[in-house]
């Protein structure tokens, strides 16, 4: 239940930013305190406080805000404070953009903190800033839009179940440090990355930014939007003159100051700590620099020390990060003198244990050697013996070997004798078989060196016949050849094709050539069972049914890569075209060279390229249909990604904090990476999953019903004002890289997450 205090610093907060006139706080306040400290039975009687449905905002449950095109209903108000309100909404969106869950997080920021389109767009850029901030302790911010019935920005975030730790301490009471520090070491971590990775600040913490989910997490809220709000609610004249919330916030905050530092947040924290274990703040807002706050419970003098550098006045004093104030409040613990004697006691027994130790060892050493040199002795001595009597039966053997070689001897002379003898006799025999046989090869020779030379002259006039008919039908094969390929293009020996500028001055983007064939568009239903389990939405895969066969009747061409910035670079400088969108092509917010995707390019530009592109080269170049984009990617492949049934971040650009069907986690590069950087698919095709989203030229239907079965673009009926997008993003998890996956978006606007690839007709 909401005690009096929490009531009546929610009115200060919604004062403090100008949602509420003084005179409607003082009377809200004073109705509060009456209901809070009545006497029981007393005839004062309850003020009637002005009861409606709504919200300050005019907002209730059930109702819908939000563009056309992302739509959100709200459930329930789960808070409220200086930065408006935070409802429970249900994503009612039809697109995939934000990569979450349909329960989500709304917080509404009130009209008078954006009505001036500078502080707006200071707003929308501390968003975009969140977004990037991918830690486990920092509640994930996804995007961020505007309602144009309210004029409300609203900023989407994760929704967490649990409760913030002003709630926590009502509830629990004041804390030991070392639960304070177990609570506090995951907000230190998150600062920390916030800091070492985009030079963050939060420049509002306080209990109620830290939030305890039931699982047991750390979560921190509001990063630098809840300051940037204050700030531009001071320029608009509201009662706010510094960043952060009193009692909080430093002494230096809100001063004319370079860039934010950490030393902000380590203030915070420190009146945290204290607040934590003593129940209440150790000063206010308005502290003057030589004020001493008594020191908490349970801390010793050096502790004590510690926390009084964590907010002193001049933030020199201070150490530099919160985590560098946590780890000294634990070595400040330090152990007593009882404790350091106790521990060198212990240290002697066992340096006394360890050296009677190692004399026993030492003494069964020496014995083990004795024993080893005895049987090295014997060892020695039985091996003399033994080679002894080797060396008598050597002997022995040698002189019967001896005697065995001198009959051996006697007896092969015997023997060579009478073979002399029988040898001389068939050498006389043979002699006279051999004239004969000489007479008679010499006449053979004679008659075979005449058929011959009778053949061989057959043989050289069919040969010079053979090979003048050769010649003939070569030269015909050569000439029916070019006939065929004169209009045919021709891919180089790595199998790509580039068309070079009618001007001489380049060439257009590699292509790769795709042949015609019949393939299953859509997915079966084992694959939506699978995509299901990895979190997909069962009407986001309705839009990939029904699954059917379609032949691509016509072959083209299809760029190798993505359009890259350069490529992009150079049309800009033939053109002298200029961007409408926000997403600026040259700086999209992460690092690119010439060789990454350009993104920031709608679907109504990509169409500029491409006349421009047909017009240098000479040849008809497009968007590929939807049909022509799957078939390209699944290449001849029937599993979720054209790499089998699951993907790794060595395959493809993606967010790596998610899995599909048993995969590993892996990196996440928070931008995108550069074309060619993952293997192909098995025609040679690159970042046909992750890196950027891809246009394609059909229009968004709701499923595959009525589209045509030849390959070609679907135009007709669906919604014109948006077009089909393919192949997942670097911002995305792996489910939406599957080669069935349809997602659409307005072909009039362009942001980070989305590019595109040429098509060529083939004459």
């Amino acid at each position: 239940m909401q005690t009096a205090r929490d009531k009546i610093r929610e009115l200060r907060a919604l004062h403090d930013d100008g949602l509420l006139s003084l005179q409607e706080f003082d009377r809200r306040k004073n109705a509060i305190l009456d209901a809070e400290y009545a006497p029981p039975g007393g005839s004062a009687a309850p003020v009637a406080l002005p009861q409606r449905q709504g919200t300050e905002l005019g907002l209730m449950g059930g109702q819908e805000i939000g563009p056309q095109n992302r739509r959100y209903r709200l459930e329930r108000l789960i808070g409220m404070g200086g930065m408006g309100q935070v409802w429970l909404a249900t994503d009612l969106a039809t697109h995939a953009e934000l990569g979450h869950s349909d329960q989500v997080a709304l917080k509404i920021l009130p009209p008078q903190l954006t009505q001036s389109a500078t502080h707006a767009k200071l707003l929308i850029e501390e968003a975009t800033q969140a977004r990037k901030l991918a830690h486990e302790n920092i509640v994930r911010v996804y995007e961020w839009a505007q309602d144009p019935a309210t004029s409300s920005y609203f900023i989407i975030m994760e929704y967490l179940e649990g409760q913030d730790l002003d709630a926590y301490l009502a509830e629990q009471g004041q804390l030991t440090l070392e639960a304070v520090l177990k609570l506090l070491s995951p907000v230190g971590e998150a600062l920390q990355y916030a800091w070492d990775k985009h030079k963050l600040v939060h420049r509002d913490l306080k209990p109620g930014n830290v939030f305890l989910t039931q699982r047991g997490e750390i979560k921190l809220l509001d990063f630098g939007i809840a300051s940037r709000a204050r700030s531009a609610g001071s320029s608009l004249g509201l009662q706010t003159p510094n960043a952060g919330t009193a009692g909080y916030r430093a002494p230096e905050s809100g001063t004319h100051q370079r860039q934010p530092a950490p030393r902000l947040d380590v203030y915070a924290v420190a009146v945290m700590i204290y607040q934590l274990l003593e129940g209440r703040m150790p000063f206010d807002d308005m502290r003057p620099a030589d004020f001493h706050p008594s020191p908490p419970r349970g801390l010793n003098e050096r502790q004590w020390k510690v926390l009084q550098d964590g907010f002193a006045y001049l933030q020199e004093r201070r150490p530099a990060s919160v985590n560098e104030l946590l780890a000294a409040l634990g070595r400040a613990a330090g152990p007593t003198e009882a404790e350091l004697a106790a521990q060198a006691e212990q240290a002697a027994r066992e340096r006394e244990a360890r050296e009677q130790q190692r004399k026993k060892e030492q003494a069964a050493q020496a014995e083990q050697a004795r024993v080893d040199e005895e049987k090295r002795k014997a060892m020695v001595a039985e091996l003399a013996a033994r080679r002894q009597a080797e060396a008598q039966a050597a002997a022995v053997e040698k002189q019967r070997l001896e005697q065995q070689r001198r009959a051996l001897e006697a007896k092969q002379r015997a023997e060579a004798e009478a073979a002399a003898q029988a040898r001389k006799q068939v050498l006389r025999e043979q002699l006279l078989a051999r004239r004969e046989a000489d007479a008679k090869k010499a006449r053979e020779e004679r008659e075979e060196q005449q058929r011959k030379a009778a053949q061989l002259k057959a043989e050289v006039a069919y040969r010079q016949e053979q090979e003048r008919h050769r010649k003939q039908q070569a030269e015909r094969h050569a000439a029916e050849l070019a006939v065929l390929t004169a209009n045919a293009p021709v891919a180089d020996a790595s199998g790509v094709l580039r068309d070079r500028f009618l001007d001489g001055s380049g060439n257009g983007p590699d292509l790769v050539l795709i042949p015609t064939g019949r393939f299953q568009m859509g997915s079966h239903e084992h694959e939506q069972a699978t995509a299901i389990k990895a979190g997909a939405q069962k009407n986001w895969l309705e839009r990939e049914l029904p699954q059917r066969w379609v032949g691509i009747e016509h072959s083209f061409a299809l760029g190798r890569y993505p359009v890259t910035v350069a490529q992009w670079r150079r049309f800009v400088k033939d053109t002298g075209w200029e961007s409408q969108s926000d997403t600026d092509w040259r700086a999209p917010g992460f690092a690119q060279t010439d060789e990454h995707p350009v993104v920031g390019v709608s679907w109504m530009d990509a169409q500029l390229y491409l006349r421009w592109l047909s017009e240098k080269t000479g040849h008809l170049y497009r968007l590929p249909t939807e049909a022509e984009w799957e078939y390209a990617c699944r290449a001849g492949t029937k599993t979720a990604f054209s790499f089998g049934d699951t993907i790794s971040t060595e395959q493809a650009n993606y967010d790596g904090h998610y899995t599909y069907n048993g995969g590993q986690r892996g990196a996440y590069v928070q931008g995108t990476s550069k074309v060619g950087a993952y293997q192909p698919n098995p025609w040679g095709l690159f970042d046909m999953h992750g890196n950027v989203w891809e246009w394609t030229q059909d229009v968004v239907h709701d499923n595959y019903v009525g589209a045509p079965v030849d390959g070609s673009a679907w135009e007709e009926g669906g919604d014109p004002v948006r077009r089909v997008l393919r192949g997942g993003s670097w911002l995305y998890n792996p489910r939406y890289l599957r080669s069935a996956v349809r997602n659409g978006f307005s072909a009039v606007l362009a942001n980070d997450i989305v590019g595109f690839r040429v098509a060529r007709k083939l004459a």
